[in-house]
């Protein structure tokens, strides 16, 4: 489904597994080229130590890479199949305060997996993560793994 970037905004911030994890789609950038998050510390998703549960820092990175990607060549004329496909997450400190973390996709990342989905119909490929605390410290790293499908793509036999 091609949505606007508003839309899709609003839509992340009321979608139950993140709105009860208290995860907040803050701005999804034009073009869905980038998009800003906040994962809010509350009493729905502190572990024992009082940090933000692994768990929600997971949640909060998985969907946003295939979002901004599918919307992306959604609004370019592709049927594609967007998702997480694997991840591989970093704990580094604790996360005793609000989370932001910011990703986007390059010119150049954009260009690569649309060649890719033009000759080879399927792209994978690892991109990173980094969240950070309210004092910019880095307390998470991850790398998410993105699977597209360009459902339309015929090999030349």
């Amino acid at each position: 489904m091609v949505v606007s970037e508003s839309l899709s905004k609003w839509g992340m911030r009321f979608y139950p597994p993140l709105f009860f994890q208290r995860i907040w789609v803050v701005k999804i950038d034009k073009g869905f080229k980038g998009v800003k998050v906040k994962i809010n510390k509350s009493i729905f998703n502190k572990n024992y130590n009082n940090a933000i549960f692994g768990g929600t820092i997971f949640s909060a990175a998985d969907p946003f890479y295939p979002l901004l990607f599918h919307q992306l060549f959604s609004h370019k004329g592709y049927n594609v199949i967007a998702w997480s496909k694997s991840s591989e997450i970093r704990f580094i400190k604790p996360a005793l305060t609000k989370l932001y973390f910011y990703i986007s996709l390059s010119d150049d990342d954009i260009a690569e997996a649309e060649h890719v989905l033009n000759t080879g119909g399927k792209y994978t490929k690892s991109h990173p993560i980094d969240i950070y605390n309210t004092n910019g410290e880095i307390c998470v790293t991850l790398m998410n793994e993105i699977y597209l499908r360009n459902v339309n793509f015929k090999e030349n036999l």
